[in-house]
């Protein structure tokens, strides 16, 4: 995140200087003396999308003027200059695409602004030490070009005194000319204050302890700037030691007093931390008694609507045997009991015999014991077999009733041959 951050940052530098530069040149046909007056690239643009039209500025807008130049007298200067201005006149269509893109220009300032906030945010969270030394900017651009905080720590004190400086380092290796003496750690304000003659001097001693706070943010279990501001102090003493000859004090006292504080800060965080889990964990248990709550009700409202569900259709099971004998009347559907079908069978079988019995009387003809009804259960063939001759045993033919003629041979005849039939059976059995 820092990586692509500072890169960005530098990139929104690049183009917010060259799309000014064209606000600056496309405004200035119309209002050139406002480039004079006004140095800041993004305070231009404001006032380029704020004025407009120069005719048209008056006294009234006075207070906005100074409002957006922050000084009274540059506000006063613009409306003297607008009122005799060499500028060419412009029309309507001109000045709103120079609004148009000077609006642009200010929005890209704006969240230039922001990135810059969130870039500091980030490195006092991963690296506390290095930025409260040299910088969140230079630390950020070191970090992004040693590629992550752990080849930074690697990196002995000596290449990262020139690091970002690789080209002039193989220029003067192959001419045999003077290395540099400083790279990227050049935009600290350090090397800036210190004479000509120590430059060399302080670069190397930034340069160790750039080494020494990277390696500390890198491998510290707790990130806290405390070392890093006890290794600014020792630069600013080495500084002052250059200049007026005041001896600083030792670096194992420095680190004692390091320790003693870095301790202490370590504590205070570690009870931040523990109120922070708190928070989250009370935020947690809320988050699933509501859960839990949403569950119960959808439990509780899905059972009664199966109860209401399973209810119906059995009303309807019980109103559809009730219905179908009334509409039909005849005969049952596939579902009804077979009860009532044994019954009207029954019935029937009744009917007949009893016109079989009233034919008989009729012509003249003895009644037989002999029913339908009975004769029908037999199913199998060897029931019906054995019934027979059984019947025929109890009946001599002395006792027999009868009848005409023809009829008597043949039922003598019947009865032999079933007789035959079962002792076949039997001995076939044994």
């Amino acid at each position: 995140m820092i990586i692509q951050s500072i890169s960005l940052l530098d990139q929104l530098d690049k183009d917010i200087n060259t799309f000014s530069m064209r606000v600056r040149e496309w405004y200035g046909y119309h209002f050139p003396e406002l480039v004079k007056i006004v140095n800041d690239n993004a305070t231009y643009c404001r006032l380029a999308q704020f004025i407009g039209n120069r005719k048209e500025l008056n006294e009234e807008k006075l207070e906005t003027l100074e409002e957006l130049t922050m000084d009274g007298a540059k506000a006063k200067a613009i409306l003297d200059a607008s009122r005799s201005s060499m500028g060419m006149d412009i029309s309507a269509i001109d000045l709103i695409n120079i609004e148009s893109f000077s609006s642009r220009v200010v929005s890209l300032s704006e969240y230039r602004q922001s990135l810059h906030t969130y870039l500091r945010s980030k490195m006092s969270q991963v690296a506390p030490s290095l930025s409260a030394l040299i910088g969140e900017a230079v630390g950020a651009r070191l970090i992004a070009h040693a590629g992550s905080l752990t080849n930074l720590a690697k990196y002995p004190a000596s290449t990262v005194q020139i690091l970002g400086a690789e080209k002039a380092l193989f220029r003067a290796l192959k001419t045999r000319g003077n290395t540099p003496k400083y790279g990227l750690i050049f935009h600290s304000t350090f090397i800036g204050r210190a004479a000509a003659k120590n430059k060399g001097r302080i670069s190397r001693y930034l340069a160790n302890k750039c080494s020494i706070a990277s390696r500390i943010d890198c491998f510290s279990e707790v990130p806290t700037s405390v070392f890093g501001e006890k290794l600014r102090e020792q630069v600013e003493e080495r500084l002052s030691f250059y200049e007026t000859g005041e001896i600083p004090r030792k670096n194992l006292d420095v680190m004692k007093e390091a320790m003693v504080q870095a301790e202490e800060a370590a504590v205070e965080i570690a009870k931040k931390l523990e109120k922070q889990e708190k928070k989250r964990l009370k935020k947690e248990k809320k988050r699933l008694a509501a859960i839990a709550l949403l569950s119960s009700e959808n439990s509780s409202s899905t059972p009664e609507e199966c109860e209401e569900t399973g209810e119906k259709p059995k009303k309807k099971k019980k109103q559809r045997p009730q219905e179908v004998p009334q509409e039909n009347g005849m005969e049952d559907p596939p579902t009804a009991v077979s009860k009532p079908k044994k019954k009207k069978s029954f019935s029937k079988e009744e009917l007949v015999s009893s016109d079989l019995e009233e034919t008989v009387t009729s012509t003249g003809f003895p009644k037989r014991k002999k029913s339908l009804p009975k004769e029908e259960p037999a199913s199998d063939p060897e029931e019906a077999a054995n019934s027979v001759p059984k019947k025929k045993k109890k009946l001599s033919p002395k006792e027999e009733p009868i009848s005409s003629g023809p009829e008597d041979p043949v039922s003598l005849k019947s009865s032999s041959t079933k007789k035959k039939k079962k002792l076949k059976k039997t001995s076939q059995e044994n």
